[in-house]
C-alpha cells in the first residue's frame, strides 16, 4: 500500500483503549507479529457485520487479535491455539487482565494437532488463520469441516509483503515461503466449495465464504 495512504487511514481510524496501545507498543519492542491496525480495524469491522457468535483463531501470539475482535463483539467465545509457550503465557496474562476469560480459551499446543482433536459437532461461526504460513492449508482443511453453516474463514498476511505478486522482488530468504502462500491463493481461489476475495489491506487478508 502506497504509504501516504496507509498514513491517511491510519489517521481515519478510531480511537483506542490504552490497553490496545499497550499491546501494540509490547508487540513492537518484542517483535511480535500482530495485525497492524489497518488490518485488525477491517476484521473488527467484519465482526461487527457478521456478528460471529463463536470464532476460532490459529495463532494466538499474545493474545492482541483475540481481544480486538472480541472488542468487535463482546457476546462472541473464542477459541485461540498457540504453541509458543512464551507467548501463550503472555496471552493468558493479557485475557485475565483484562477479565475476559470467560469468552477467550487459549489453547497451548501445535494447531495441527489441535484442530485434528476438536469435535465437528463443535461449530465454529468464523475461523481467523494467522499462524505458521507454510501450513495454511492444513489449517483450512482441518479447520473447514468445523465451519457452522454460514460461516467463513479468514486467512491473514496472503499477500505476503508483497512477494507473492512480485517474485522478482523475493529475497532469497523468503521464496520458498512466498511460493507456498502464493499456491495457497490460487489452491483457496479454485477451493470447490469456497468463493474467496484477497483484500489488499494490512499484508492482505483472504475472506472464504462457503458456496
Amino acid at each position: 500500500m502506497d504509504e501516504k495512504l496507509r498514513s491517511y487511514l491510519t489517521r481515519s481510524l478510531p480511537p483506542t483503549d490504552d490497553w490496545v496501545e499497550e499491546l501494540e507498543r509490547i508487540a513492537e519492542d518484542e517483535n511480535v507479529p500482530i495485525m497492524d491496525p489497518i488490518g485488525i480495524n477491517f476484521v473488527m469491522q467484519l465482526i461487527r457485520l457478521k456478528r460471529p457468535n463463536r470464532i476460532l483463531e490459529v495463532g494466538s501470539a499474545i493474545g492482541y487479535s483475540a481481544l480486538r475482535m472480541l472488542e468487535a463483539n463482546p457476546n462472541a467465545t473464542i477459541v485461540t491455539v498457540e504453541r509458543d509457550e512464551q507467548r501463550y503465557n503472555q496471552a493468558v496474562q493479557n485475557v485475565w487482565k483484562l477479565g475476559v476469560q470467560d469468552n477467550i480459551q487459549i489453547i497451548f499446543g501445535d494447531a495441527i494437532e489441535i484442530l485434528s482433536e476438536l469435535k465437528e459437532d463443535n461449530k465454529f461461526d468464523l475461523v481467523f488463520i494467522d499462524a505458521a504460513k507454510g501450513q495454511y492449508k492444513r489449517f483450512f482443511e482441518l479447520s473447514s469441516p468445523l465451519l457452522s453453516e454460514n460461516g467463513f474463514i479468514l486467512s491473514d498476511n496472503v499477500l505476503f509483503k508483497g512477494f507473492v505478486a512480485d517474485p522478482e522482488k523475493e529475497h532469497p530468504r523468503f521464496q520458498k515461503l512466498a511460493r507456498k502462500i502464493r499456491e495457497y491463493n490460487e489452491w483457496l481461489i479454485q477451493h470447490p466449495d469456497y468463493v474467496t476475495t484477497i483484500v489488499p489491506i494490512g499484508d492482505g487478508v483472504a475472506i472464504s465464504n462457503k458456496k
